[in-house]
């Protein structure tokens, strides 16, 4: 479900993209949108257009429109499917995280017993560093390993962003995140913080 709705969503993207671009080309912008009022613009902008190019946005709108229809039959299902389950909805009681988020990082981790402790999921997902070592003149630590599920790296950097982005609530690890975007840049923040998610609270456990 997770990997449809993402495939779906990635579709209605480019085809929006397209939409826009092929508007822009003859001078009309559909500028800031709502996803829903998407199609009322482009048609809006279409008025007097010429009627070779109002059928052919009409096609790519009709597609999208199918698209769109699909996607929020899923984005539904994966609403209720989360609503449903108990550990996912406390994972939504930590600031940042909504519903693909939790679900993503349920199925990901799918048995929790595999992991010894809650520090090492992060390393699994591929969120800790890399360490460069050669006898004793070289030893620095590099960039993330990304090794892992890619969708639950992403979805937990995108819990972490939201955390120091948009969250309100106060919290020792979001002054902690802070502290780091000042000394560095916001995204060595966000990839900091991600994998403290793993550990605060541990998964399933608490």
């Amino acid at each position: 479900m997770l990997a449809n709705r993402k495939l779906l969503k990635r579709k209605l993207v480019d085809l929006e993209n397209h939409i826009r671009g092929s508007l822009r080309v003859h001078g009309l912008k559909v500028g800031a949108i709502g996803r829903h009022d998407f199609e009322a613009r482009a048609r809006g902008l279409l008025d007097g257009a010429d009627f070779v190019f109002e059928r052919m946005i009409d096609s790519l709108l009709a597609v999208r429109n199918a698209v769109l229809e699909g996607y929020d039959r899923l984005q539904t299902m994966l609403l209720n499917a989360v609503a449903a389950d108990p550990v996912c909805r406390r994972f939504m009681t930590v600031p940042g995280v909504g519903p693909v988020a939790a679900l993503t990082y349920k199925v990901a981790i799918d048995d929790p017993h595999r992991f010894s402790r809650s520090r090492t999921v992060g390393a699994h997902f591929g969120l800790t560093p890399r360490r460069h070592q050669s006898g004793s003149s070289i030893d620095f630590t590099g960039r993330i390993t990304k090794q892992g599920d890619m969708t639950a790296r992403e979805a937990l950097c995108e819990a972490a962003a939201a955390k120091l982005l948009r969250s309100r609530r106060g919290s020792a690890l979001k002054a902690w995140g802070l502290k780091i975007a000042k000394k560095r840049l916001m995204l060595c923040a966000i990839t900091a913080v991600a994998p403290q998610g793993c550990r605060h609270p541990a998964p399933y456990v608490g």
